[in-house]
């Protein structure tokens, strides 16, 4: 089990969390009994991830296939230095998308399929 990490949001309320392994196998270590204290406040911990989500959508509602909607998923660690990092997953991935499209409603009846499946493209 990884050691605990304590976070201060901007409000001043701790938040206590499992921190990330390093990469070389270092631990994090408290000063007492307490968790490790965080070189950063949690939504400044969380500023990175934000970022790479806000560019993600941008890539994926502009362009050709204006999807109704975006799904992201990003796994997450903290860390006391990095802050928030984002995590490999288990199936060997960092993020996951998922786009919809809703049938549009023709004036003749049937709803139209838009998006990839309207053209027979993958």
């Amino acid at each position: 089990m990884d050691g605990l990490l304590e976070f201060k949001t901007e409000d001043g309320v701790r938040v206590v969390v499992e921190g990330a392994e390093d990469e070389d196998g270092a631990r994090l270590v408290s000063r007492g009994d307490g968790p490790a204290q965080a070189a950063r406040t949690f939504e400044g911990s969380l500023e990175g991830v934000r970022a790479a989500a806000e560019s993600a959508l941008r890539v994926f509602r502009d362009g050709s296939l204006r999807p109704d909607s975006v799904e992201l998923e990003f796994g997450v660690k903290l860390s006391a230095e990095a802050g928030a990092i984002i995590a490999k997953g288990s199936a060997e991935g960092h993020l996951i998308v998922r786009l919809s499209w809703s049938p549009e409603p023709g004036p003749e009846g049937p709803a139209r399929p838009r998006g990839p499946e309207a053209t027979g493209r993958p």
